[in-house]
Protein backbone atom coordinates (compact mmCIF):
# COMPACT_ATOMS: atom_id res chain seq x y z
CA UNK A 1 0.00 0.00 0.00
CA UNK A 2 1.26 3.44 -0.90
CA UNK A 3 0.93 6.66 1.03
CA UNK A 4 -1.95 9.09 1.28
CA UNK A 5 -1.42 12.72 0.28
CA UNK A 6 -3.53 15.55 1.66
CA UNK A 7 -4.08 18.55 -0.62
CA UNK A 8 -5.40 21.94 0.46
CA UNK A 9 -6.67 24.19 -2.31
CA UNK A 10 -6.03 27.89 -1.69
CA UNK A 11 -5.94 29.32 -5.20
CA UNK A 12 -9.27 31.15 -5.21
CA UNK A 13 -10.47 34.65 -4.41
CA UNK A 14 -12.60 36.15 -1.65
CA UNK A 15 -15.09 38.34 -3.46
CA UNK A 16 -18.24 37.15 -1.65
CA UNK A 17 -16.60 37.19 1.75
CA UNK A 18 -15.48 40.78 1.18
CA UNK A 19 -11.74 40.12 1.16
CA UNK A 20 -9.49 42.32 -0.96
CA UNK A 21 -7.35 39.34 -1.93
CA UNK A 22 -7.24 35.62 -1.28
CA UNK A 23 -9.62 34.77 1.57
CA UNK A 24 -7.55 31.70 2.47
CA UNK A 25 -5.12 34.04 4.26
CA UNK A 26 -7.74 35.83 6.35
CA UNK A 27 -6.95 35.66 10.09
CA UNK A 28 -9.13 33.26 12.07
CA UNK A 29 -8.63 32.67 15.79
CA UNK A 30 -4.98 33.70 15.73
CA UNK A 31 -3.79 32.10 12.51
CA UNK A 32 -4.41 32.25 8.76
CA UNK A 33 -7.46 30.34 7.58
CA UNK A 34 -5.53 27.87 5.43
CA UNK A 35 -3.21 26.96 8.30
CA UNK A 36 -6.01 25.20 10.19
CA UNK A 37 -6.47 22.58 7.47
CA UNK A 38 -2.74 22.17 6.85
CA UNK A 39 -2.17 21.65 10.56
CA UNK A 40 -4.97 19.09 10.81
CA UNK A 41 -3.54 17.10 7.90
CA UNK A 42 -0.02 17.21 9.30
CA UNK A 43 -1.17 15.50 12.50
CA UNK A 44 -2.72 12.47 10.77
CA UNK A 45 -0.72 9.25 10.66
CA UNK A 46 -2.65 8.26 7.51
CA UNK A 47 -1.25 11.26 5.63
CA UNK A 48 2.40 11.02 4.60
CA UNK A 49 2.58 14.29 2.65
CA UNK A 50 0.69 17.58 2.75
CA UNK A 51 0.47 19.87 -0.28
CA UNK A 52 -0.74 23.47 -0.45
CA UNK A 53 -1.97 24.66 -3.84
CA UNK A 54 -1.43 28.42 -4.03
CA UNK A 55 -2.78 31.02 -6.43
CA UNK A 56 -0.50 32.08 -9.31
CA UNK A 57 1.63 35.02 -8.19
CA UNK A 58 1.31 34.16 -4.48
CA UNK A 59 4.26 31.83 -4.00
CA UNK A 60 6.04 34.15 -1.57
CA UNK A 61 2.83 34.72 0.41
CA UNK A 62 2.19 30.98 0.66
CA UNK A 63 5.80 30.16 1.55
CA UNK A 64 6.12 32.91 4.16
CA UNK A 65 2.76 32.10 5.76
CA UNK A 66 3.61 28.42 6.13
CA UNK A 67 7.14 29.07 7.37
CA UNK A 68 5.91 31.57 9.94
CA UNK A 69 2.83 29.72 11.22
CA UNK A 70 3.85 26.06 10.76
CA UNK A 71 7.64 26.28 10.96
CA UNK A 72 8.25 22.63 11.83
CA UNK A 73 5.80 21.04 9.37
CA UNK A 74 6.96 20.05 5.85
CA UNK A 75 4.40 21.51 3.47
CA UNK A 76 4.89 21.11 -0.28
CA UNK A 77 3.83 24.04 -2.47
CA UNK A 78 2.26 23.72 -5.92
CA UNK A 79 1.04 26.57 -8.10
CA UNK A 80 -2.66 26.39 -8.93
CA UNK A 81 -4.52 27.29 -12.10
CA UNK A 82 -7.21 29.70 -13.18
CA UNK A 83 -10.02 27.34 -12.06
CA UNK A 84 -10.52 24.75 -9.34
CA UNK A 85 -10.26 21.96 -11.90
CA UNK A 86 -7.01 23.38 -13.28
CA UNK A 87 -5.56 23.60 -9.77
CA UNK A 88 -6.44 19.98 -9.12
CA UNK A 89 -4.86 18.90 -12.40
CA UNK A 90 -1.69 20.83 -11.54
CA UNK A 91 -1.28 19.07 -8.22
CA UNK A 92 -2.02 15.67 -9.75
CA UNK A 93 0.63 16.29 -12.40
CA UNK A 94 3.03 17.23 -9.60
CA UNK A 95 2.27 13.91 -7.87
CA UNK A 96 2.06 12.00 -11.14
CA UNK A 97 5.36 10.13 -11.01
CA UNK A 98 4.73 8.91 -7.46
CA UNK A 99 1.18 7.91 -8.35
CA UNK A 100 2.36 5.97 -11.40
CA UNK A 101 4.90 4.02 -9.33
CA UNK A 102 2.39 3.27 -6.56
CA UNK A 103 4.17 5.39 -3.95
CA UNK A 104 0.96 7.44 -3.58
CA UNK A 105 -2.25 5.43 -3.40
CA UNK A 106 -4.85 7.96 -2.20
CA UNK A 107 -5.24 11.71 -2.65
CA UNK A 108 -7.55 13.71 -0.38
CA UNK A 109 -8.49 17.15 -1.69
CA UNK A 110 -9.83 19.82 0.65
CA UNK A 111 -10.87 23.47 0.42
CA UNK A 112 -8.86 25.95 2.47
CA UNK A 113 -12.17 27.78 3.01
CA UNK A 114 -13.31 24.86 5.22
CA UNK A 115 -10.97 25.32 8.20
CA UNK A 116 -13.16 23.36 10.61
CA UNK A 117 -12.93 19.90 9.04
CA UNK A 118 -12.12 17.48 11.86
CA UNK A 119 -9.26 14.95 11.70
CA UNK A 120 -11.75 12.08 11.73
CA UNK A 121 -13.35 13.40 8.54
CA UNK A 122 -10.04 13.15 6.69
CA UNK A 123 -9.37 9.70 8.15
CA UNK A 124 -12.79 8.45 7.10
CA UNK A 125 -12.42 9.86 3.59
CA UNK A 126 -9.05 8.17 3.12
CA UNK A 127 -10.09 4.78 4.51
CA UNK A 128 -13.33 4.70 2.51
CA UNK A 129 -11.47 5.72 -0.66
CA UNK A 130 -8.95 2.94 -0.13
CA UNK A 131 -11.73 0.39 0.23
CA UNK A 132 -14.16 1.52 -2.48
CA UNK A 133 -12.27 3.97 -4.70
CA UNK A 134 -13.77 7.31 -3.71
CA UNK A 135 -15.32 9.07 -0.72
CA UNK A 136 -16.96 12.39 0.02
CA UNK A 137 -18.82 13.84 3.01
CA UNK A 138 -22.36 15.08 2.52
CA UNK A 139 -25.28 16.44 4.50
CA UNK A 140 -28.95 15.85 3.63
CA UNK A 141 -30.91 18.82 2.31
CA UNK A 142 -34.46 19.10 3.61
CA UNK A 143 -37.37 21.47 3.20
CA UNK A 144 -36.74 22.30 -0.46
CA UNK A 145 -39.38 23.20 -3.02
CA UNK A 146 -39.33 24.32 -6.64
CA UNK A 147 -41.44 26.85 -8.46
CA UNK A 148 -43.69 25.30 -11.10
CA UNK A 149 -46.51 26.48 -13.33
CA UNK A 150 -48.98 26.26 -10.43
CA UNK A 151 -46.69 27.56 -7.69
CA UNK A 152 -44.46 25.69 -5.26
CA UNK A 153 -44.03 22.00 -5.96
CA UNK A 154 -42.43 19.19 -3.97
CA UNK A 155 -38.98 17.97 -4.96
CA UNK A 156 -39.55 14.56 -3.41
CA UNK A 157 -39.61 12.96 -6.86
CA UNK A 158 -35.97 13.95 -7.32
CA UNK A 159 -34.91 11.53 -4.61
CA UNK A 160 -32.64 12.29 -1.63
CA UNK A 161 -30.72 15.51 -2.05
CA UNK A 162 -27.41 16.19 -0.32
CA UNK A 163 -24.97 19.06 0.12
CA UNK A 164 -21.46 17.89 -0.70
CA UNK A 165 -18.47 18.98 1.37
CA UNK A 166 -14.73 18.39 1.35
CA UNK A 167 -12.39 16.58 1.93
CA UNK A 168 -13.00 14.34 -1.07
CA UNK A 169 -10.63 11.40 -1.36
CA UNK A 170 -9.96 9.00 -4.25
CA UNK A 171 -7.60 6.24 -5.22
CA UNK A 172 -4.75 8.08 -6.86
CA UNK A 173 -4.34 6.09 -10.12
CA UNK A 174 -8.00 6.44 -11.07
CA UNK A 175 -8.02 10.10 -10.07
CA UNK A 176 -4.98 10.91 -12.17
CA UNK A 177 -6.35 8.95 -15.11
CA UNK A 178 -9.63 10.88 -14.92
CA UNK A 179 -7.88 14.25 -14.97
CA UNK A 180 -5.60 13.25 -17.81
CA UNK A 181 -8.68 12.23 -19.80
CA UNK A 182 -10.42 15.48 -18.90
CA UNK A 183 -7.40 17.46 -20.09
CA UNK A 184 -7.49 15.58 -23.39
CA UNK A 185 -11.22 16.32 -23.84
CA UNK A 186 -11.23 19.88 -22.51
CA UNK A 187 -13.65 18.90 -19.73
CA UNK A 188 -13.81 20.82 -16.43
CA UNK A 189 -15.69 19.34 -13.52
CA UNK A 190 -17.51 21.31 -10.84
CA UNK A 191 -15.63 19.38 -8.17
CA UNK A 192 -13.28 16.43 -7.89
CA UNK A 193 -16.05 13.83 -7.79
CA UNK A 194 -17.68 15.03 -11.01
CA UNK A 195 -14.51 14.42 -13.01
CA UNK A 196 -13.99 10.98 -11.47
CA UNK A 197 -17.62 10.06 -12.16
CA UNK A 198 -17.33 11.06 -15.80
CA UNK A 199 -14.15 9.17 -16.62
CA UNK A 200 -13.96 6.16 -14.29
CA UNK A 201 -16.14 3.43 -12.82
CA UNK A 202 -14.94 4.22 -9.29
CA UNK A 203 -17.55 3.72 -6.59
CA UNK A 204 -17.71 7.06 -4.80
CA UNK A 205 -19.23 6.45 -1.39
CA UNK A 206 -20.91 9.15 0.66
CA UNK A 207 -20.25 9.35 4.39
CA UNK A 208 -21.82 11.73 6.94
CA UNK A 209 -20.58 15.28 6.72
CA UNK A 210 -20.76 17.78 9.55
CA UNK A 211 -22.73 20.97 9.97
CA UNK A 212 -19.66 22.37 11.74
CA UNK A 213 -17.60 21.86 8.59
CA UNK A 214 -18.81 25.16 7.20
CA UNK A 215 -17.36 26.87 4.16
CA UNK A 216 -16.32 30.47 4.76
CA UNK A 217 -18.14 32.19 1.92
CA UNK A 218 -19.82 35.31 3.32
CA UNK A 219 -18.73 37.88 5.94
CA UNK A 220 -20.96 36.35 8.61
CA UNK A 221 -19.18 33.02 8.17
CA UNK A 222 -15.93 34.57 9.40
CA UNK A 223 -17.43 35.36 12.80
CA UNK A 224 -18.93 31.87 13.12
CA UNK A 225 -15.70 30.15 12.15
CA UNK A 226 -13.69 32.37 14.49
CA UNK A 227 -15.92 31.44 17.42
CA UNK A 228 -15.77 27.71 16.66
CA UNK A 229 -11.99 27.74 16.21
CA UNK A 230 -11.13 29.84 19.26
CA UNK A 231 -10.81 26.85 21.58
CA UNK A 232 -8.64 24.84 19.20
CA UNK A 233 -4.86 24.74 19.77
CA UNK A 234 -2.88 27.34 17.88
CA UNK A 235 0.66 27.20 16.47
CA UNK A 236 2.23 27.89 19.86
CA UNK A 237 0.58 24.74 21.27
CA UNK A 238 2.11 22.41 18.69
CA UNK A 239 5.37 20.67 19.67
CA UNK A 240 8.50 21.44 17.68
CA UNK A 241 11.28 18.99 16.80
CA UNK A 242 13.11 19.63 20.08
CA UNK A 243 9.97 19.60 22.20
CA UNK A 244 9.79 16.43 24.33
CA UNK A 245 5.99 16.42 24.46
Amino acid sequence: MGAAVGVVLAAGLGTRVGADGNKAYLPLAGRSMLIWSLDTLSMLTDVARTVLVFRPGEFELARDTVEHELPYIPIELVEGGSTRHASEFNVLQYLGADIDTGAVDVVAIHDAARPLAAPQMFQTAISVAREFGGALPALPIEGLARVGATGLESVADLGPLVRVQTPQAFRAPELLRAYRSAERDGFEGTDTASCVERYTDVQTRIFPGSAANLKVTYPADIAVAHRLLTDRPGPADRPGPADPR
